[in-house]
């Protein structure tokens, strides 16, 4: 049996607005630009965990069911990050407790504010590919 610590799960909603760009949060804590999103607590369902972390860093409720548009592991940080491409249904872009900002991106913006790591989840939430991508990153870089 392995001593090591165990992964954690992460869920993350790009909300892609009728214009085709992304609300982006810029996290209190560090001040990176990324999508919405947390880990999942221990009694909650994927999507209820989706739709809380949305609604705590943005104000806005999503629609479910949301399309599953890749999976993302933290090499180094052991996170397994679900990643959505949601639709707003009710509310309008609001700062939370951990977020310092709120910005809707195009393309080109997303990958100027955003780490790479980052930055791949939201275009491959706005392309929404079918099979959803998998990938792996540093916590800055993919690997």
């Amino acid at each position: 049996m392995s001593t090591d610590r165990p992964h954690s799960v992460s869920v993350a909603g790009v909300v892609v607005d009728d214009q085709g760009r992304a609300l982006l949060i810029q996290r209190r804590d560090n001040g990176h630009w990324e999508p919405p999103g947390g880990v999942l607590e221990r009694e909650e369902t994927i999507p209820e965990a989706l739709q809380r972390e949305v609604l705590e860093e943005t104000g806005i409720k999503i629609a479910l069911p949301a399309t599953l548009t890749g999976v993302y592991k933290n090499m180094k940080g052991l996170i397994v990050s679900l990643v959505f491409r949601c639709e707003a249904a009710d509310g309008s872009p609001t700062i939370g407790d951990e977020t310092r900002a709120l910005r809707w991106a195009t393309r080109e913006e997303v990958t100027e504010l955003a780490d790479e790591a980052y930055a791949i989840r939201v275009l491959d939430a706005l392309d929404a590919a079918s099979p959803p991508a998998v990938r792996a990153h540093d916590g800055v870089k993919l690997v």
